[in-house]
């Protein structure tokens, strides 16, 4: 089947602290500049994939700029979405990593380059072709971005396409009050739903209900596929069967040494949506997307982990859920 994926949002750069629990009030090394910014590394690792993908972005006329555009470039991600402004720079985030699955970060977008994404960036004549829409909700930083959202989702839906749909849920988003009624509104049009295990409660609105009840709420309102990633012990998935009955499985993990766990989460969304599009069983997709996580944590670097076809079939190959 052929397809074209589009998405939307921030393309920063990462600088890394050095040493685990590094303090950010406090004096101590940082590498960089890695590119980086969640659906950036979603579009790197569906071109890695062999995918067609445009990405739609705002960076500064600088270096940080430059080098992230070239990145997605040499891995084929149509740019042509991307705006190069004179008057603010590129974005950028510190992170520091409390152990080796959890980090800290300090994020410069609202008043960055990205942060100027709004709805004009949207150009219709470049979402003609595209057929698919994934929606990462740490993209939703500002008003201007969610009018952009939306009107690429009114695009995509009224050509009878589909959207994906990660919420990747921040502390920093609960300050943006415009952000819980964009969700929303991505709901209603939402095919594919990844989440993370530690959202799911969010998603229950903290009733207390278990993560299958939570999960069939949603597919009743409409959605088509659930995804719920638990990491190194691998990801759930619900959905319906052809004779439209409730149905889940369980795909085990694959145990890594962990590197950096940033963009783990966007290369196994970019792979499992892609696979799921190209007409993969569900089961294969998912662990095509688990091996994707995998890999994605063992490099530093958000983007440094993507990976190809090829060599997820490898790691998939010689692996008994230990790589």
């Amino acid at each position: 089947m052929t397809f074209k994926i589009c998405t939307i949002g921030e393309l920063i750069v990462d600088f890394l602290a050095k040493g685990q629990n590094q303090r950010f009030d406090q004096t101590g090394e940082f590498i960089g500049p890695f590119p980086s910014g969640a659906p950036a590394v979603f579009a790197d690792q569906v071109a890695k994939l062999g995918f067609s993908v445009i990405f739609f972005s705002c960076v500064g006329k600088d270096q940080f700029g430059k080098m992230c555009v070239n990145r997605l470039k040499k891995d084929g991600v149509i740019i042509d979405g991307i705006t190069f402004h004179r008057k603010a720079n590129t974005g950028s985030a510190f992170v520091s990593y409390k152990s080796n699955t959890e980090s800290d970060f300090i994020f410069n977008i609202p008043n960055s380059a990205c942060g100027l994404l709004s709805f004009n960036h949207i150009d219709e004549n470049l979402l003609k072709d595209c057929n698919h829409l994934h929606v990462m909700g740490s993209s939703l930083y500002s008003f201007r971005a969610i009018d952009a959202m939306r009107k690429a989702i009114d695009i995509i839906k009224n050509k009878g396409g589909t959207i994906s749909f990660d919420p990747n849920l921040r502390k920093e988003m609960f300050e943006i009050q415009e952000m819980e009624q964009s969700f929303d509104y991505i709901m209603e049009y939402t095919d594919i739903f990844l989440l993370s295990t530690n959202e799911v409660s969010y998603f229950a609105h903290n009733t207390g209900e278990s993560e299958q009840q939570t999960m069939q709420a949603l597919l009743k309102k409409g959605i088509k596929h659930i995804v719920v990633k638990k990491g190194v012990n691998g990801a759930n998935y619900y959905g319906r069967d052809e004779q439209n009955k409730f149905t889940m499985m369980n795909i085990d993990g694959l145990r890594i040494h962990s590197v950096d766990p940033t963009g783990a989460g966007d290369c196994f969304d970019a792979t499992f949506v892609s696979l799921m599009l190209a007409g993969y069983p569900v089961r294969i997709a998912l662990k095509y997307a688990n091996a994707s996580g995998a890999l994605a944590v063992s490099k530093k670097g958000a983007m440094e982990g993507t990976s190809t076809l090829i060599e997820l079939e490898k790691v998939l190959s010689r692996s008994t859920n230990n790589i």
